[in-house]
């Protein structure tokens, strides 16, 4: 268990995204850490995010990722994408995001990413909804209790 982070979502290195060098190819870890964001949604949460998108109750779009690379991950490892909110602004979240190998503590991938909350029929951003802040504040157990 990494500290502060209640959530995470295990995923095995597949061959097809090892390169030349034997190691994960670095735009590979963009897709470990969309499929957290989506099991964090779903499981986490407990919300169909592509329900919530087709009903047009809510919908995210990426606005900024950084990440830094500490340590390879190699085929046939299993790691570990752990997820937290970090930061929940009035059109903005902000996720952090630790990949370990799975058992470890030492981080291989530091990330933090910032998503928008978007309306698709107005092509802009909106208010995050009140009951994705409350469900995030639920799950998070607090945290951003004013």
């Amino acid at each position: 268990m990494v500290e502060g982070y209640r959530f995470s979502h295990r995923l095995k290195v597949r061959y097809s995204e090892i390169d030349g060098q034997k190691i994960v190819f670095n735009a590979h870890y963009l897709t470990y850490l969309d499929v957290a964001v989506s099991e964090y949604f779903q499981e986490g949460l407990q919300l169909d995010i592509a329900e919530l998108a087709e009903n047009g109750q809510f919908d995210f779009v990426l606005a900024k990722t950084t990440l830094e690379y500490k340590s390879p991950a190699r085929l046939g490892e299993w790691l570990t994408i752990w997820c937290r909110m970090g930061k929940i602004g009035k059109t903005s979240m902000t996720m952090d995001f630790i990949i370990t190998r799975e058992g470890e503590t030492a981080p291989l991938l530091l990330a933090e990413i910032i998503y928008v909350s978007y309306n698709p029929h107005t092509q802009s951003s909106e208010l995050v909804p009140d009951f994705i802040r409350e469900r995030i504040e639920q799950f998070e157990k607090g945290k951003f209790a004013g």
